[in-house]
C-alpha cells in the first residue's frame, strides 16, 4: 500500500525518483526500496515524504487517520509497525522457500549421482556405427562429464545455502 501510493504520487507530481531522493536528501536507491517494498520509511521521514509530496501521511498510508488519535507520530508509527512486520513476515516465506529449494536440489544432485554411478555408463558399450545411437550416447556422454564436473560446485554451494537460510533461533 505504503510503496504504490510513494510511487504514484511521485509520478503525478512530475518527480523522478533522483529529484525526490535529492530533496529528501538520500540516495535514490533508497526511493527505489521504499517503491518496491524491500524497506519502509520511518515516522520522521514519513512526515519528510509527505511534505515534500504536499499530500497527507493518511494519504501516503492508504487510509485516513482517526480523528481521536492525538499523537500522529504515534499513528505512523503503528503503521510502520505493521508494515514493518509484514515485510518481515515476505522475508521469512521467502527464506523458507529458498532453503526447501536448495535441500530439492540436494537431494537431485544426490539422486542424479546414485543414477549415474549404478549406471555404470552403459551407452559405451553400444554399437556406434548406428548414427542414433551414436547421437544419443555422444550426448550422455557431455551430460555426464559436465554433471560430474558441475554438480560438486552446485551441491557445495546449495549446503552452503541451506546453512546460511536456515532458522536462527
Amino acid at each position: 500500500m505504503l510503496k504504490e501510493n510513494i510511487k504514484k504520487i511521485r509520478k503525478s507530481k512530475g518527480l523522478s525518483q533522483q529529484e525526490l531522493a535529492i530533496k529528501l536528501n538520500v540516495v535514490r536507491q533508497t526511493i527505489s526500496k521504499w517503491e518496491q517494498g524491500l524497506s519502509v520509511p520511518d515516522s520522521e521521514m514519513l512526515i519528510s515524504i509527505s511534505e515534500v509530496l504536499e499530500t497527507p501521511v493518511s494519504t501516503l498510508l492508504g487510509e485516513t487517520i482517526s480523528e481521536f488519535k492525538v499523537n500522529d507520530l504515534e499513528v505512523i508509527s503503528e503503521k510502520l509497525e505493521i508494515i514493518n512486520l509484514q515485510l518481515s513476515q515476505m522475508k521469512d516465506l521467502r527464506r523458507k522457500i529458498i532453503h526447501w529449494f536448495l535441500i530439492l536440489l540436494c537431494a537431485i544432485i544426490i539422486i542424479a549421482f546414485t543414477v549415474l554411478i549404478l549406471s555404470n555408463s552403459l551407452y559405451l558399450d553400444w554399437n556406434y556405427s548406428d548414427p542414433e545411437k551414436a547421437f544419443i550416447g555422444v550426448n550422455f556422454h557431455i551430460f555426464e562429464w559436465l554433471f560430474v564436473r558441475i554438480a560438486p560446485l552446485i551441491f557445495m554451494g546449495s549446503i552452503i545455502g541451506i546453512f546460511l537460510t536456515r532458522k536462527r533461533v
